[in-house]
């Protein structure tokens, strides 16, 4: 079990912020929550849901997610993986067509500052 951030942390839906995912271990803190703190500049805050089509437009945007790092312990992501998005790169790919779906409860509510609730409704799967 891992550390959490911030044991108080709540989802955009105003409940206990849940778990996105521990395998891929994601999260700013690799924790598996999609918390933030002071130290996260890229407000890594959206339990998103990855597709083929999120993954290239992110890879297009110059963040190549699907690439195994091995230097970093990092397998690379592959559709159907849930992964701690930065808010403002989940909005990038709403603008741009690309976004994928998201897991409410497992979404930070500092989202809610990059993207209104109504929105994150309309991309919502159940947790």
């Amino acid at each position: 079990m891992t550390t959490r951030y911030d044991e108080g942390a709540k989802n955009v839906l105003g409940g206990e912020l849940q778990s996105c995912s521990t395998d891929p271990m994601t999260g700013f803190f690799r924790n598996g929550c999609c918390e933030t703190g002071p130290h996260d500049v890229g407000m890594h805050t959206v339990c998103a849901v990855m597709t083929a089509e999120f993954l290239e437009f992110s890879r297009m945007m110059g963040n190549d997610l699907s690439t195994p790092r091995p230097e970093l312990a990092f397998a690379g992501l592959k559709p159907g993986d849930r992964w701690c998005l930065c808010a403002p790169r989940w909005k990038e790919a709403l603008d741009a067509g690309a976004a994928p779906q998201l897991v409410l409860e497992a979404t930070h509510e500092e989202t809610l500052a990059i993207v209104p609730l109504g929105v994150l409704k309309d991309y919502a799967v159940k947790a």
